[in-house]
């Protein structure tokens, strides 16, 4: 994985693992109420990229942050800009 990634996701763990003591809740009981286990969500708070997608979601959902979920990729400025291009260009009608 770039080093690049693995600090989005360092972070991405960072702010889970502040908004869980921000709410006073411990590793145990988010764990216990996002059905997985306490290593899993501390590898969620580390960053580790082997952990599903599926697990972070519930963590998230755990803390009332599940729709931020929604943000992915919401304004794909680069998206649009390709999209524009092509339309820009003239295509050649068929023979």
């Amino acid at each position: 994985m770039l080093p690049q990634l693995r600090q989005l996701l360092a972070q991405a763990g960072e702010n889970i693992r502040l908004a869980r003591l921000c709410r006073k809740l411990s590793t145990t009981r988010v764990a216990e109420r996002a059905a997985i286990s306490r290593n899993t969500l501390h590898a969620i708070e580390q960053g580790m990229p082997t952990v599903s997608l599926g697990a972070y979601l519930q963590v998230l959902f755990v803390l009332g942050l599940e729709k931020t979920i929604l943000h992915l990729a919401a304004d794909d400025v680069l998206g649009r800009k390709l999209q524009d291009a092509e339309l820009l260009v003239s295509t050649r009608a068929p023979k």
